[in-house]
């Protein structure tokens, strides 16, 4: 391991987080609030230590697999770190474990909070907030390499990195291609749900920011009660369609642009993706009438908002989910579990991974049924590797795991069962809301501090999908390359 080419490598993230960082204290001097000083104190901290290593580090000519890996989630707990800057220098809510909360929950695109009272935030904290769900959406390397000049191997690497195998699966195009259709896809959904909002109503900071936090499947709203805010239902409808835009394989989304998508028949993955969503929104619009809702529609305008926001691990809330009946709750539980497709935003289990893992039971059927029948694993036609039907069965019971032991320590640490669990849910899902006291109209700021530490390691792991995570702490990752 070549650790300054890994700082040189991690100091492009910094700057990027100082950047936003320097427009939040833009912000600031305009509207004359009181986090100007810490958001100044915070963009010069965080750019001199971005600029060191760029300027006392040569650069090298490549790097290698183990040292992308590294870069990439010592990038994501450097990001981490250096978000918690302006809210503790701000002080008021921020305590350092809620400071670190908040910025964890806000670059893995979590969106949970330890904010009781959201709207007491001038606009500058509020938009720092905002991009930290940007900056973390579509990955914080991939955000780098997009405007970083063309590396050779390290761009290859590094993308390799932070893209799981799972979401590189429907890019066919060279490393360089695949980061501008990214970039772009994601650049240009952010612009358009901005303007789409704008006309709906919304002020322009409130469009952007929601845009923000839409775009990339994150949560965070500068209002207390989130989307109920404005209570209006064409902004709902807005929002939905840019969620469920945004659990989709930005792949799928380009070539939908440029005129080359396949037949939609023709892709599982997707159908499944949205007709799950779509018989969620049903059996809860069915379940929640006449209980929490007296019409039909009012049932499906929250229960499609709700669903979908969840579906795609977004998080925003029109309504107390807390409240609903058992089913809706359940519906809620799975498809936080779930999420979305990879190669999007979306956090979860993903879609690719269900699809697989029904395909594989089927053979598994039919195998039982006639032994000595082979029934290879077919997605869209083709035959899919043993080896991907099995890492999916693992990475899902590995999940499953890290979910039993945070609900575990939670409730050690004196947090009720069923907020422990849908809390850790949300949590490894990046999904935000759990149920009860941390769902959908409260916050996790009543969380004792050790509680608060075990969700943001959880939110880590389910944004670096897991493997990665695991892979940096091992002593095997950082002997040195003699």
């Amino acid at each position: 391991m070549r650790f300054h080419v890994v700082l040189r490598y991690v100091a492009y993230a910094l700057l990027l987080d100082a950047f936003f960082m320097g427009v939040s204290c833009i912000i600031s001097a305009v509207n004359g609030d009181d986090a100007f000083m810490p958001l100044l104190y915070s963009t010069l901290v965080v750019t001199l230590f971005g600029l060191f290593p760029l300027i006392f580090v040569p650069p090298a000519s490549g790097i290698s697999n183990r040292e992308g890996l590294t870069i990439v989630v010592l990038s994501w707990f450097l990001s981490c770190f250096s978000g918690t800057l302006p809210y503790i220098l701000y002080g008021g809510p921020f305590s350092f474990t809620n400071a670190w909360f908040e910025s964890v929950s806000g670059f893995t695109t979590t969106g949970s909070t330890i904010l009781t009272d959201i709207e007491i935030l001038p606009q500058s904290l509020l938009f720092w907030r905002a991009s930290t769900h940007w900056i973390g959406g579509i990955g914080i390397i991939i955000l780098v390499l997009s405007i970083l000049p063309f590396l050779g191997i390290a761009e290859m690497v590094l993308f390799r990195s932070e893209i799981s195998s799972m979401g590189r699966e429907n890019f066919h195009q060279r490393a360089r291609k695949a980061i501008q259709i990214l970039t772009g896809v994601y650049v240009g959904l952010t612009l358009l749900e901005t303007v789409s909002l704008l006309f709906c109503g919304m002020n322009l900071f409130d469009a952007v920011t929601h845009s923000f936090a839409t775009i990339a499947t994150g949560g965070f709203s500068s209002k207390n009660a989130s989307i109920a805010y404005y209570n209006s239902p064409v902004i709902e409808t807005v929002i939905i369609v840019f969620m469920v835009l945004s659990g989709i394989h930005f792949g799928f989304i380009f070539a939908v642009i440029t005129g080359k998508s396949p037949n939609i028949k023709k892709l599982t993955v997707l159908r499944y993706y949205l007709l799950a969503l779509l018989a969620g929104v049903i059996l809860t619009t069915v379940n929640i009438h006449g209980i929490n809702f007296d019409g039909w529609l009012e049932s499906f305008r929250y229960a499609a908002f709700n669903i979908v926001s969840v579906g795609t691990s977004t998080g925003f809330a029109t309504a107390d989910t807390s409240i609903w009946p058992s089913l809706s709750q359940l519906l809620l539980i799975f498809f936080a579990l779930q999420c979305a497709c990879a190669g999007s935003t979306s956090g979860g289990i993903k879609t690719n991974r269900i699809v697989l893992i029904g395909k594989s039971f089927r053979r598994h059927i039919i195998q039982l049924m006639h032994p000595n029948a082979v029934v290879p694993v077919r997605l869209d036609g083709r035959i899919v590797d043993e080896e991907l039907v099995s890492k999916s069965v693992l990475y899902i019971v590995i999940y499953l795991v890290i979910i039993f032991a945070s609900s575990l320590l939670l409730t050690l640490s004196g947090v009720d069962l069923l907020e422990a669990f849908s809390g850790s849910v949300a949590a490894i899902g990046n999904v935000g809301p759990g149920l009860g006291a941390v769902g959908s109209t409260g916050n996790f700021n009543y969380l004792p501090a050790f509680a608060k530490w075990v969700l943001t390691v959880t939110m880590l792991l389910g944004r670096l999908e897991i493997y990665a995570f695991f892979i940096f702490f091992t002593p095997a990752n950082w002997k040195r390359v003699r």
